[in-house]
């Protein structure tokens, strides 16, 4: 089947469950936790180039139970921001990886009160975090808050542009910020199209962080699929239990695929 690119975690099972359906890409959702055994991760990497598996690894969310933001006051949580993404850095450099990297989560600091002023304190903060390395890291937008489209009408002006951002466009939260208009998600995913290396596509109602399988929402999939197509992105779904079974995903691909299907049929 085309388009089987995946979303995992580092466990064994979990991953082996993936590469059953022999995927493009597999991103790893890592943890604090993981952090502390290093070539974990690493052997997990080479095992998807062992099976022309192109591996992405996310940064992980949380510092001890809170979600994280590049501009935290707990100078705790910075330094671990900071460690954790040049240890990161390392490893993708070594190991051929890229990473997704949020400068910051719903219901933290860089959520309230977005102004220029704060945009550019926000783009100095990532400039030292791409210092680490500029090929490794592409920035997800919030739902919220600074980093999000909807939300902050200088970022893409005075932050991506300045800083020509690698890019990670989370579809369902870009959708999300704009309260579910899919005209207002055309129009950023054609203006982020220079930036834009990776893509999170994930149907949503447009309401909340829903993360629902293609189909069940109203994100316009017939519109979003030529302007993604060529690049690489994963279908990542919100799963049950202990997330071992990635079946939303692969019937995502399978919606995903059936569009362009549909296309031909209706074009002859």
């Amino acid at each position: 089947m085309k388009f089987i690119r995946l979303k995992g975690n580092l466990d064994q099972r979990n991953l082996d469950n993936r590469l059953s359906y022999e995927p493009d890409i597999i991103e790893f959702y890592l943890t604090e936790r993981d952090l502390n055994d290093q070539e974990r991760i690493r052997d997990r990497i080479r095992q998807l180039h062992d099976r022309g598996v192109k591996p992405y690894l996310h940064h992980p969310p949380t510092y001890r139970g809170t979600y994280l933001d590049i501009l935290s006051e707990n100078p705790d949580a910075r330094r671990f921001y900071h460690e954790s993404c040049e240890a990161l850095a390392r490893i993708c450099a070594e190991e051929r990886a890229k990473c997704v990297v949020h400068a910051h989560y719903v219901h933290t600091a860089s959520c309230g009160n977005v102004t220029r002023e704060r945009t550019a304190l926000l783009r100095e903060e990532i400039r030292k975090v791409m210092a680490y390395s500029r090929d490794v890291f592409v920035w997800e937008d919030s739902t919220e808050g600074l980093f999000s489209y909807g939300c902050n009408p200088y970022l893409i002006e005075d932050l991506i542009e300045p800083l020509e951002l690698p890019l990670t466009v989370d579809v369902s939260h870009t959708f999300i910020s704009y309260r579910g208009d899919n005209e207002r998600l055309r129009d950023i995913l054609k203006r982020t199209a220079p930036y834009a290396q990776y893509y999170h596509l994930v149907d949503s109602m447009g309401l909340v962080h829903d993360s629902l399988q293609l189909g069940l929402g109203k994100i316009d999939w017939r519109m979003v699929k030529p302007l993604v197509q060529g690049k690489d992105f994963i279908f990542e779904i919100t799963l049950s239990g202990d997330h071992s079974d990635c079946t939303p995903m692969v019937e995502s691909a399978r919606y995903f695929a059936d569009i362009e299907a549909e296309e031909r049929v209706a074009a002859k």
